[in-house]
């Protein structure tokens, strides 16, 4: 898994066109949710059901008699 980062360059295109400050702060912002993405990729489990959800639910059966 590569390290991702956002590019100099494309911080740089981020303050020239919003803004010093605006550009600064949504770069920080991607690269937050760059490392998040990568945590998450890291720590990501595989889920498998331990008995089939058909048989997880119970039927009802509308003919059967109530109590």
């Amino acid at each position: 898994m590569a390290n991702r980062e956002v590019s100099f360059g494309s911080r740089k295109a981020l303050r020239v066109h919003l803004g010093e400050a605006a550009g600064t702060e949504l770069g920080e912002i991607i690269q937050q949710l760059l490392d998040r993405v990568e945590q998450l990729e890291k720590t990501k489990v595989d889920v498998t059901p331990i008995i089939p959800i058909d048989l997880a639910t119970p039927s009802v059966d509308p003919n059967s008699p109530t109590t």
